[in-house]
């Protein structure tokens, strides 16, 4: 019944992307329904394969296109578009996650993420300037309690100034990929940028180990057959 229902949703244009999505969220209902003994059968999806997705090459920005990306939100007449861009280019974090934080998740030299994907929070490191631009935010706009207006609107607007051109899906979360591709180019650790991105495992995160410099050329001098020749 389900694999009938998926395929009349193909037919009406939904992605296979939101499919396997509706396809782990029910099987997750039948697995609760099992634990609390609810439904004693076999769970009826977990033999149905997911569709395979093609992987989306991740775009990212390059140091002249965040400048230029900047420099349009300069004109921009929402207060808060710029800022959260910095945040999220400075500790990847999602764009929701820059965009709904509180006073309290702001400390000197960190900024504390507790609505994340995952539920857990996660401390990312700042540098004193942007620890004070926070702050001098925060006595400007006098916010009580949320730092930030709802300013997706208006970095989309900034994207179309600048003139880059993104892949579908990818809007906001360039500044997320961006962050871990510079990270990795410049030499970052790939179990660093886990933690700080905040993946419950590593699959994710592999996703920019290519970008390493000099990546897999440990292939080359620690293969067996190279150890051999050096006796």
């Amino acid at each position: 019944m389900f694999a009938a229902y998926r395929t009349k949703r193909i037919e009406a244009g939904i992605s296979q992307n939101n499919l396997n999505r509706e396809h782990a969220y029910l099987r997750s209902v039948f697995n609760e329904l099992k634990r609390l003994g609810q439904w004693k059968r076999e769970n009826p999806l977990e033999a149905l394969r997911a569709f395979k997705i093609q992987q989306v090459e991740l775009a990212y920005l390059t140091d002249k296109q965040i400048e230029t990306l900047l420099q349009s939100m300069d004109s921009a007449r929402n207060p808060h578009v710029k800022l959260i861009t910095k945040i999220c280019l400075s500790t990847g974090a999602r764009w929701s996650e820059g965009e709904e934080l509180t006073l309290q998740q702001i400390k000197p030299g960190l900024i504390e993420f507790a609505r994340t994907k995952s539920g857990k929070l996660r401390g990312i490191p700042i540098d004193d300037a942007l620890y004070a631009e926070l702050v001098k935010h925060g006595n400007t706009h006098k916010r009580m309690h949320r730092l930030f207006d709802y300013s997706i609107s208006a970095f989309r607007d900034a994207v179309d100034r600048a003139g880059i051109a993104l892949p579908d899906g990818q809007m906001t979360h360039v500044l997320r990929h961006s962050f871990a591709s510079h990270f990795m180019m410049n030499g970052g650790n790939i179990l660093t940028l886990q933690r700080i991105l905040g993946h419950a495992n590593l699959t994710m995160t592999m996703r920019y180990a290519h970008l390493v410099p000099n990546h897999l050329q440990e292939a080359v001098k620690l293969n067996p057959l190279s150890r051999l020749t050096l006796r």
